[in-house]
């Protein structure tokens, strides 16, 4: 028997959110004896048409009250609005209902807010679009969010990082339901890699965050964006502040949720990104620019904030002119 999955849509649904995943179901679905795949149905508040944030408009196969039964899975898409959005109360109260009797309940992208509003991520291991992570956890706090996963599995729920890593879920979840092989074929049939090699944090903006040049903290981040190439122990970041290093140390924490350790290794990589991007030096010269001590550290700085190594980040995002 087909197994069939609910995807829930809104008014401003990121359309990609709703597109992708079906797109993969739908190339399974062809590749597997009939009535062995997915039936994937549109569930909405109404059956009025929704309208995508891209202007393409959407029918609802279900409302909220024809689609009170169990389904195999059930997905939430995102929206660019959904982080500021109010609770949806109905769609929160069917969640709540029928969501959670699914095999497997989730989201896809923003998503992930639905499901916070509806109780449904205490205490769970969740992601969401980079962007939008700090927002999550700040408004779930007893949501455990890795802000750099494409997708996520605590159980029964999934979620998956921003707009195309839907994509990447729901060839996740063809593999667990009919093996690696048909997985890897659908992602070949949409011209797709089968597994992302990285985190969405390659995607982000620059890591380090900049604050007041007249503080303690700011004047060390100035000085430290223009000697990258120097040493820079804590007792001579403690200097440039004119505090101690217990106190810079703090400071840092307080102010930007890391160690001044973490801040400088963030700094290497910005530059480091910016140069593998807009030019082809060797990796060797990039790592010396950046104040690494050598390509392997830069390398093992790149696999534990990007999840990717240089070699692999330059090949995704190096500019045109450059290639």
């Amino acid at each position: 028997m087909a197994k069939e999955i609910a995807l829930v849509i809104h008014n401003g649904v990121q359309a990609l959110d709703v597109v992708g995943p079906l797109d993969v179901f739908a190339e399974a679905d062809a590749m597997v004896p009939i009535g062995q795949g997915y039936r994937c149905l549109l569930v909405a508040s109404s059956l009025d048409p929704v309208r995508g944030s891209n202007g393409m408009v959407l029918m609802p196969d279900l409302s909220f009250a024809q689609a009170s039964r169990d389904f195999h899975t059930v997905l939430v898409a995102g929206g660019p609005t959904l982080p500021e959005a109010s609770a949806d109360e109905a769609l929160s109260a069917w969640l709540r209902r029928w969501g959670v009797r699914a095999k497997r309940h989730g989201s896809v992208c923003t998503g992930a807010f639905v499901l916070g509003h509806a109780g449904l991520l205490d205490g769970r291991v969740v992601t969401t679009h980079w962007q939008n992570a700090p927002r999550l956890a700040a408004m779930f706090p007893h949501a455990r969010v890795e802000h750099d996963r494409i997708h996520a599995r605590d159980g029964a729920l999934v979620t998956s990082a921003g707009v195309t890593a839907g994509i990447d879920l729901a060839l996740a979840l063809v593999a667990e339901d009919h093996g690696q092989a048909l997985a890897l074929a659908c992602a070949k049939r949409l011209v797709v890699v089968a597994q992302r090699q990285g985190g969405q944090s390659q995607f982000s903006p620059l890591l380090t965050p900049l604050t007041d040049p007249e503080t303690p903290v700011g004047r060390v981040q100035a000085w430290v964006i223009d000697h990258l190439r120097e040493p820079m122990p804590v007792r001579r970041l403690a200097e440039i502040a004119g505090v101690s290093e217990r106190s810079i140390a703090r400071a840092f924490v307080s102010e930007l949720d890391v160690t001044p350790h973490e801040f400088v290794e963030g700094v290497r990589i910005d530059q480091a990104r910016k140069l593998l991007e807009a030019s082809d030096r060797a990796l060797k010269a990039v790592a010396y620019d950046c104040g690494f001590a050598s390509p392997e550290q830069m390398r093992a700085a790149f696999q534990r904030r990007l999840g990717t190594s240089p070699g692999r980040y330059r090949d995704s995002f190096r500019s045109s002119q450059v290639a």
